[in-house]
């Protein structure tokens, strides 16, 4: 699995791969969380879980990235570490992360996950889930 960035116009994009959709989604939301912080800081002391169902695989991408970004704030976490796994039309997220602090250096703040942009499919041979964040 990994992660990239790319530009767009004033916005930013998060490329995640994988080899399997999951762990290309996996790659998007660790791509998006490391603009607000270095993963490195992050130690893994919460845990928290959630469903959510979406049949189409690109709205999926969306919702996961979203969904972290809304129970993070909710939270007050920084996040560092994800898992997805999909079953009988249900997809099953849990996320790792701690309290902000003032020894974690922020970055930008991500508002949320766009359309556009928005892309899920396969690519020289692995899964590439890719969108803009809008900051």
């Amino acid at each position: 699995m990994s992660f990239d960035y790319f530009e767009h116009a004033a916005d930013i994009g998060v490329i995640g791969r994988g080899a399997t959709p999951e762990e290309a989604f996996e790659g998007a939301a660790e791509a998006m969380f490391a603009i607000m912080v270095d993963a490195a800081q992050v130690r893994p002391l919460v845990l928290f879980a959630f469903a959510f169902a979406e049949d189409d695989l690109e709205l999926a991408l969306v919702t996961w990235l979203n969904r972290l970004l809304a129970e993070s704030r909710q939270r007050g976490l920084a996040l560092g570490r994800f898992s997805l796994n999909r079953a009988d039309g249900e997809w099953q997220g849990k996320a790792w992360g701690a309290p902000w602090d003032a020894n974690m250096a922020r970055g930008t703040e991500v508002k949320g996950a766009t359309l556009t942009m928005l892309h899920v499919g396969q690519a020289d041979g692995a899964w590439e889930a890719r969108c803009v964040v809008d900051v």
